[in-house]
């Protein structure tokens, strides 16, 4: 049955041991939103993006994503959801130290079966929206922390994902480039229904989101906020890098 959810959580419970860190979170995520998750350290945030993106199972409560209840999903099925359906951003950059910044990208894309041009066309397309097509060479080793997890954020969005899984993409940016990335994800989620779930602890993400969820005692509670930044500003954020010509 077809829904305009890309991600239901109902009555999920995670326990490691004797510590339990999610007690009966409910989230409903639709087509196309952006959510912003914050919490303090160690509230359970990262281990609930885990749980939505297949990288871990609940020990109660069910997981619906994309339309899949996950939960219930053998392993080959769980992976090859994540490998074309889901874009994860970890909170380290995550790329292999002696692939340049565009074999990463490229190397995730194989994954897909995609041919030669078509790689290259994303892989250019993606460098050029987080403004790095100078560095595409550049192994990671030559580049700074902000700018390798502009790398993991353009290997995200190169898979063209229907989800796009984010545990502090800002780690390591400056503001402006924070608010031009922000802005890239809004305006992505509009064009092509995209949906973004962000864990931050940056307030300024707040400024781009639909919706802001706290996850505090295990559990998952809507904020109320001030409405977002109007399109027309978001479009003059968009893109880091102009298009060559």
């Amino acid at each position: 049955m077809k829904t305009d959810l890309s991600v239901s959580v109902r009555a999920v419970e995670r326990r490691f041991g004797d510590l339990q860190v999610l007690r009966g979170v409910d989230l409903d995520v639709h087509v196309g939103e952006l959510v912003a998750l914050y919490g303090p350290s160690g509230s359970g945030k990262t281990t609930l993006i885990n749980l939505i993106g297949a990288l871990d199972r609940p020990n109660a409560g069910n997981v619906n994503v994309l339309g899949n209840d996950i939960v219930r999903m053998n392993d080959g099925r769980r992976t090859r959801l994540r490998r074309k359906e889901i874009g994860f951003v970890f909170q380290g950059a995550t790329l292999l130290p002696t692939y340049s910044a565009q074999e990463n990208i490229d190397l995730a894309l194989r994954l897909l079966n995609l041919g030669y041009f078509e790689r290259r066309r994303r892989t250019r397309a993606a460098l050029r929206a987080v403004g790095l097509s100078a560095w595409a060479d550049h192994r990671p080793e030559e580049l700074s922390g902000g700018q390798q997890q502009r790398i993991a954020i353009a290997r995200a969005l190169a898979l063209q994902p229907r989800l796009v899984l984010a545990d502090e993409p800002g780690s390591g940016l400056d503001t402006t480039t924070i608010r031009q990335i922000l802005a890239l994800f809004r305006g992505i989620a509009t064009a092509e229904d995209t949906t973004f779930v962000i864990v931050s602890h940056d307030p300024l993400v707040t400024e781009f989101v639909d919706s802001v969820y706290d996850l505090v005692d295990g559990r998952v509670a809507r904020r109320i906020t001030e409405p977002k930044l109007d399109m027309s500003q978001q479009r003059n954020e968009i893109c880091l890098e102009q298009p060559e010509n």
